[in-house]
């Protein structure tokens, strides 16, 4: 766990402004400079000029909001019947004024040198940069780190005390429970190593505490679907949001609604929802199509979602007939959806801007230290135990006679 956790803490804290830490690393494809009163070419236009250039290529995902001086990604992939190698690069950089391909690459791939060092160290984050095995190893990894939480608050309880005979009622005062847990929030900094490094493990993981079972927990959500989702599904409700909807008997790559009629359907049927649910459109976020299904998926940001970086609110409808077939609303309607919206957004720092950002940040420090100073705690334990050991099996330890002991 402590290799795992020192990694993902360590990844974590660059995680937090990866948007950022992207620009400031590489302006020259993030960054564009439009001539005066130029406007911004359309997304689905961008993207069927790409389609052009990249004729074994398809969208399942296309980007919709666009921001002023800065580029637009795109993520294609192959089409059925062609490898998937097939492309050497999966994200292409556009400037959003004249259609200019800017950078490309394959994300997460280290081999392309620093073009990708903040994907690889998000793949690292997420997965150990092992897809799927690495997925599973992490999620492992933070059930345990769940469940170890709740154990590691327990240990800082204080034991439990005699009953007192005193009559002092100030001693007695003294003495409560809460008043001699409250020194393991503290740390002895005049002590030697051991009881500081002791202190800054207990009383540091006490004193964030709930954030770090955030993390834990939104951690097994992201890499642990198949066991956190029945266990919150036993305890909260969720929307299905077209989880039983059938595969198709083969994939539907060519359907009748393109991209352009899809975005205009999306958005008549987004429309259409706010008014019947009662909720404001902040901005579009993505369409997304789904093959296997022939279905298309139209999100955007509302005020149901928790923040502007959030934009998850959704209607999916059919790629044949455009027929409405489920609405995702992120808040206010299924308590286990709200639940897990928030702890995904705090996980990634998506709320409360730049300070929950630093804060993110310096958490990803505070669980690498505190897991450095719990293997020290350990080491030292088990060294103990070992001497313990040691002596008990000695020949000296053996002959002594308890009844001449004084």
């Amino acid at each position: 766990m402590a290799l795992f956790l020192v990694l993902a803490g360590f990844t974590g804290t660059f995680i937090a402004f990866y948007d950022e830490l992207e620009t400031l690393a590489h302006p020259e494809f993030m960054l564009v400079k439009p001539a005066p009163n130029q406007a911004m070419v359309s997304p689905v236009t961008l993207a069927e000029g790409l389609q052009k250039k990249y004729p074994d290529a398809m969208f399942s995902r296309l980007k919709l909001q666009q921001h002023e001086g800065e580029s637009m990604s795109f993520f294609i992939r192959a089409k059925p019947g062609f490898p998937e190698n097939a492309l050497i690069n999966n994200e292409i950089f556009v400037n959003p004024y004249t259609g200019e391909i800017l950078a490309e690459r394959k994300w997460g791939d280290i081999t392309q040198g620093t073009i990708n060092l903040l994907p690889f160290i998000y793949r690292l984050h997420f997965s150990l940069a092992l897809e799927k095995i690495g997925r599973y190893a992490l999620g492992i990894v933070a059930l345990i780190w769940s469940l170890d939480c709740f154990v590691g608050a327990y240990l800082t309880f204080p034991a439990p005390q005699r009953k007192s005979t005193t009559k002092n009622k100030q001693k007695a005062k003294d003495t409560h429970w809460l008043i001699r847990w409250w020194k393991a929030w503290k740390v002895r900094w005049q002590s030697g190593f051991s009881k500081v490094n002791f202190d800054l493990h207990r009383a540091g993981g006490l004193w964030v505490w709930a954030m770090l079972f955030v993390f834990a927990w939104s951690s097994v959500a992201f890499n642990l679907r198949e066991v956190y989702n029945p266990l919150m599904d036993s305890v909260f409700v969720k929307q299905n949001f077209g989880k039983d909807l059938p595969k198709l008997s083969k994939l539907l790559t060519n359907p009748d609604l393109d991209l352009r009629k899809a975005l205009d359907k999306g958005r008549e049927l987004m429309q259409q929802v706010s008014i019947e649910k009662g909720f404001k459109i902040h901005h579009e976020a993505r369409v997304n199509y789904d093959a296997n299904k022939g279905v298309y998926s139209y999100i955007v940001n509302s005020d149901l979602d928790i923040s502007e970086k959030t934009n998850n609110t959704a209607v999916m409808f059919s790629a044949t007939s455009g027929k409405l077939l489920a609405v995702y609303l992120p808040t206010s309607v299924a308590n286990g959806d709200t639940i897990t919206e928030w702890l995904l957004a705090l996980h990634m720092a998506h709320v409360w801007g730049l300070p929950m950002q630093i804060f993110v940040s310096a958490m990803g420090l505070l669980v690498v230290g505190l897991t450095v100073t719990g293997i020290i705690i350990w080491f030292k334990k088990r060294k103990s135990r070992a001497v313990v050991h040691q002596i008990k099996n000695s020949n000296s330890y053996k002959n002594l006679n308890p009844f001449k002991l004084k």
